[in-house]
């Protein structure tokens, strides 16, 4: 078996079924220590008090040792009607949508991210992003299943190549935990691969490898963080052997949603491979707990640049009062917020789409009020892989004489001297 068949091997693990020999396997690491047994302590992880009285009260045989494995979190994913309604009371309207038959995209959530809003209402923010409804059913005109073309730009199985300098390496179709709004709806939780991983491996790395012009490459899936500690490894010193390849990001939800992945042993493998960049999928300030904080304490002083992705989501964090703590919160966690998207046109997915104008608001409420680093820039990824198009809020009001006028973030008028470019502004005016 070469080494990449084995790393791929390892890396199946969290989605192979309960009697598999790999799954038994990590039940034997999750499985509390017998009183007297010689064995290494486990990486000590924050368990807040809020988690604690979860766990006991809804998994009342599992232990702390447990809880903070992160395996043990996969394999205890809720992914039933029968498994969630043991813990939350369901809504007709969820009910019927977790019951219903064809759904495009499968459900599955962390007990630790289940904890995090199991005992609010159908309306919770974080409830919406995880449990179906009937809403995902009925799906508009404008929406698809690969909304931004990314298979017209996949050369080879497991790799997109859109902008000229870089590539979206796939490794994975798994997620811990599946986001209603997922523009990869279309391939991801749909179970293991027929082809097997080592193969889309070897094909993607062999692109990128006599692709010259590639100098970044965002590894992403699914979410590369629930590989095992050697496929990622793996995966990273065979990008890092390429000498094009100048830095390596790496795409991921999970210290949000399995914050007990980020290991001493993980950062570690991480920490091997600068520059490496990491851009974590942040949704709503409920996330921000004190074991996402520990996770990122971990990432950020390995030297990993921490950035966040958010998505625009009606109903979720289409306010300043959702968004400006979330952006506040995770610059005081050193994550520096990248991009606010426009959800994508993803089939079943409309109802979390908010005007791109509120987007812009969001932007306004934040510019001024905050530190610049925690403004992100407001995109959308255009439909059919046009790629992505900032938008900001026009504080450029136009010109007086040689004056350009502006409106401040307070809504106050200035004027600045700037003679060539209000001659360029009126020539495109009188144009």
């Amino acid at each position: 078996m070469t080494q990449a068949s084995e790393a791929a091997e390892q890396s199946a693990a969290p989605i192979e079924p309960p009697s598999s020999p790999l799954s038994l396997a990590f039940s034997r690491r999750g499985r509390p220590t017998p009183f007297g047994a010689q064995t290494r302590k486990p990486p000590v992880m924050v368990v807040d008090a809020a988690r604690e009285a979860f766990y006991s009260t809804h998994f009342p045989n599992s232990t702390a040792e447990q809880w903070t494995d992160w395996r043990w979190q996969i394999r205890n994913r809720l992914t039933s009607v029968a498994q969630i309604s043991r813990v939350i009371a369901l809504s007709p309207d969820e009910l019927m949508a977790l019951s219903a038959k064809g759904g495009r995209l499968p459900v599955a959530v962390t007990p630790y991210y289940l904890s995090l809003f199991a005992a609010q209402g159908p309306q919770s923010p974080l409830r919406r992003t995880m449990i179906p409804s009937m809403a995902e059913f009925t799906p508009s005109e404008c929406e698809a299943a690969d909304p931004l073309g990314e298979e017209d730009d996949s050369p080879v199985p497991g790799l997109v190549h859109r902008y000229p300098d870089r590539a979206l390496f796939l490794a994975t179709d798994f997620c811990s935990a599946y986001c209603r709004y997922c523009t990869r709806s279309r391939r991801v939780g749909k179970g293991p691969s027929r082809m097997p991983a080592a193969h889309v491996w070897e094909q993607a790395l062999a692109y990128i490898a006599r692709t010259p012009a590639i100098r970044d490459v965002i590894v992403s899936g699914g979410d590369p963080l629930t590989l095992s500690d050697r496929a990622i490894e793996h995966i990273l010193s065979r990008l890092r052997a390429i000498p094009h390849v100048e830095v390596i990001r790496l795409g991921t939800k999970t210290p949000m949603v399995l914050p007990q992945r980020i290991t001493p042993a993980l950062v570690k493998i991480l920490k091997r491979y600068h520059p490496l960049w990491m851009s974590v999928h942040c949704t709503h300030p409920d996330e921000l707990t004190p074991e996402s904080a520990q996770a990122f304490a971990r990432l950020a002083d390995a030297g990993i640049p921490l950035g966040s992705q958010t998505v625009l989501l009606s109903g979720v964090n289409d306010s300043p009062a959702a968004m400006v703590p979330l952006m506040r919160g995770l610059m005081k966690n050193r994550v520096r917020p990248y991009y606010l998207y426009q959800c994508d046109q993803v089939r079943g997915a409309g109802h979390f789409r908010a005007p791109l104008a509120t987007g812009v608001e969001i932007i306004r409420s934040l510019r001024g009020h905050t530190s610049g680093y925690a403004v992100p820039q407001l995109v959308v990824d255009l439909p059919g892989g046009g790629g992505k198009a900032p938008v900001l809020p026009e504080y450029l009001a136009g010109v007086s004489g040689d004056d350009l006028v502006f409106v401040n973030y307070e809504g106050r008028t200035f004027l600045s001297r700037d003679p060539a470019t209000a001659a360029l502004m009126r020539g495109h005016a009188e144009a």
